[in-house]
């Protein structure tokens, strides 16, 4: 069996549950330690293994991780990279324990992509408060939203630094154009940061 054959029955299979709970935001969510473990039997059963490893890059003076999951069966592997963000003076952080933060992120991201994971926060993932909001539809925008608005937003550093990113002449005039809006949005989120800098990996590369 090819390992694009082994990759594809994982990502039919494979079961992830969110058993993490965001106390100030309400809900579930996977780290990259749920998606390890549940990924475990699966590559048992098809005589797999997936490595994680880091590469530390930089635009300008902001810093990111980049992150490689890697899928092998001993003959041939199919890799995903995941970008996240450092913030080495984050708040009630010591530098390792950010750049361990953003690690983790990265990872997550990098396995997403692999094992085709879909992330998305939505109500139907998200523990009902009761019978009736857990069957209402109507509902669930308003839980979203709420969910949405506890996240942390960008700080000025990491925002700077996507506007500085958006003079790059590898990027389109419309990716410029959206990477200038998201750097002057006051309510930009980390997760919204981190998708950008992995989106500019993607685009850029190594060029960045």
């Amino acid at each position: 069996m090819k390992i694009t054959e082994k990759l594809s029955i994982i990502q039919a299979e494979l079961k992830s549950p969110k058993n993490q709970f965001n106390k100030f935001g309400k809900y579930k969510y996977r780290n990259c330690e749920d998606i390890l473990e549940a990924l475990k039997p699966h590559l048992k059963s098809l005589k797999c293994i997936v490595t994680l490893s880091d590469s530390i890059h930089q635009i300008g003076e902001f810093m990111y991780v980049q992150a490689t999951a890697s899928i092998q069966d001993g003959e041939d592997a199919i890799s995903v990279q995941g970008n996240a963000g450092i913030d080495p003076n984050q708040k009630g952080m010591q530098v390792s324990q950010s750049f361990g933060s953003s690690s983790s992120y990265a990872r997550k991201y990098a396995l997403n992509g692999l094992f085709a994971i879909d992330d998305t926060k939505d109500a139907d993932t998200e523990k009902p408060v009761d019978a009736k909001i857990a069957t209402t539809k109507k509902v669930e925008p308003k839980l979203e939203a709420a969910s949405e608005s506890v996240e942390p937003l960008a700080n000025k550093q990491q925002k700077e630094a996507l506007g500085k990113h958006s003079n790059n002449e590898l990027l389109s005039k419309e990716q410029s154009t959206n990477l200038l809006k998201l750097s002057k949005n006051d309510n930009l989120t980390e997760n919204q940061f981190h998708n950008a800098i992995q989106y500019l990996g993607k685009v850029l590369g190594d060029k960045i």
